[in-house]
C-alpha cells in the first residue's frame, strides 16, 4: 500500500513538472511601471553622440524611442487593432546619424521585448544606409533564431540563418528598463548587436561574453565585454525606476583590418520627453524638436 501510494505521488509529481514546463511565467509588473508605460505616450531621449568610424571619431546624434505596444506574435508585427492573443511588448527604436567625411551614415535598431514573460525578445531589426549602399539583418524568435540579412558587400548577400537560442544584447537595453537585477551576470554566451556585426562585419552567431553590475558618479553600469571580440559596451543608468538611461560607451577596434586600434564610441544624453510622436508630425510640431536639441 505506502509503495503504491509514493508510485501515484510520483507519477503526479512528473506530470506536474511536464505541464510547467515551457510554461510563460507572467512577468509582476509594478503600478509604476503600469502608469509610467502604459500612459499613451512615448519616452524620447536625445543623445550627443561620438561615434568611432574608419579609425576616427565622428560627432552626430542618436535618438532612443521607448514605448509599449500590441505586438501580433505569429506574424510579429505591431498590431492594428486589439486582440486576447495580442503580447504587450516594450520597444526599443534606437537611431543614430553621423558623417563620414562627405557621406552620411543612418542607423536604426528595433528590439521587440514581450511583456508576458517570455524569455526573449520576439523580433529583432538593423538597418544600415550610407552612400555605398544599404544592409538590412532581421531576427525573428520562433522554435530557433530564424535570421534573414542582406548587404551589398561581397561575401555577405543575402543569408539565411538558423540559430539555437542565447541571450540578446539588443534585448538588453529593453530589460534593464523593467527590471535590471535580472540581466545576467558571469560568463554566458550572447548573439552581439546586429549593429556591431555588420558595421565589423562579424559573423552572425553567439560570442562568449561577461557580464557585471557596478556604479559610477551616483549611476548604475552594466557591463558586457566579449573577449574574442576585444569589445566592451558600458550602459550607464539611473539606480531607480524607470531606469533611465543617461549615456552609453561602446569601445571595439574600429579601423581597417590593418589598423586594430581601440576606439570609443560615446553617447551623453541631451534632452528627455514623453509624447505621443505619431500624432506630432505637423509642421507646428516641430519645436518638439528643437526640445530634444535634434538637428
Amino acid at each position: 500500500m505506502y509503495r503504491h501510494l509514493v508510485f501515484v505521488l510520483l507519477i503526479i509529481f512528473c506530470f506536474s513538472c511536464n505541464s510547467q514546463k515551457g510554461k510563460v511565467q507572467e512577468l509582476q509588473l509594478s503600478e509604476k511601471f503600469k502608469d509610467y508605460w502604459y500612459s499613451g505616450e512615448a519616452e524620447i531621449t536625445s543623445y550627443e553622440l561620438e561615434q568611432a568610424r574608419y579609425g576616427e571619431m565622428r560627432k552626430g546624434e542618436a535618438v532612443l524611442i521607448f514605448v509599449t505596444e500590441d505586438f501580433l506574435p505569429k506574424e510579429q508585427v505591431k498590431a492594428n487593432s486589439q486582440n486576447k492573443k495580442n503580447i504587450s511588448v516594450l520597444k526599443l527604436n534606437s537611431t543614430k546619424n553621423f558623417v563620414t567625411g562627405i557621406y552620411p551614415y543612418s542607423i536604426m535598431q528595433s528590439s521587440f521585448y514581450p511583456l508576458n514573460g517570455q524569455e526573449h525578445a520576439l523580433k529583432i531589426s538593423a538597418s544600415i544606409q550610407e552612400w555605398c549602399g544599404q544592409v538590412y539583418t532581421q531576427l525573428n524568435n520562433r522554435e530557433n533564431y530564424e535570421i534573414s540579412s542582406h548587404s551589398y558587400f561581397q561575401g555577405e548577400a543575402d543569408q539565411q540563418l538558423s540559430l539555437e537560442k542565447a541571450e540578446l544584447e539588443n534585448e538588453v537595453w529593453n530589460r534593464l528598463r523593467i527590471d535590471p537585477d535580472k540581466l545576467p551576470v558571469g560568463e554566458f554566451k550572447m548573439i552581439p548587436s546586429l549593429e556591431y556585426l555588420r558595421l565589423s562585419h562579424q559573423p552572425i552567431k553567439e560570442y562568449t561574453v561577461s557580464g557585471e553590475f557596478y556604479t559610477v558618479d551616483e549611476l548604475n553600469v552594466y557591463m558586457l565585454e566579449y573577449p574574442e571580440l576585444k569589445r566592451k559596451l558600458k550602459i550607464f543608468y539611473q539606480p531607480y525606476f524607470p531606469f533611465g538611461i543617461e549615456k552609453w560607451e561602446e569601445t571595439y577596434p574600429s579601423g581597417f583590418e590593418d589598423d586594430q586600434k581601440l576606439l570609443t564610441t560615446s553617447a551623453v544624453k541631451k534632452q528627455r520627453i514623453k509624447s505621443d510622436y505619431w500624432n506630432k508630425n505637423s509642421n507646428k510640431n516641430l519645436p518638439l524638436r528643437e526640445k530634444l536639441e535634434l538637428n
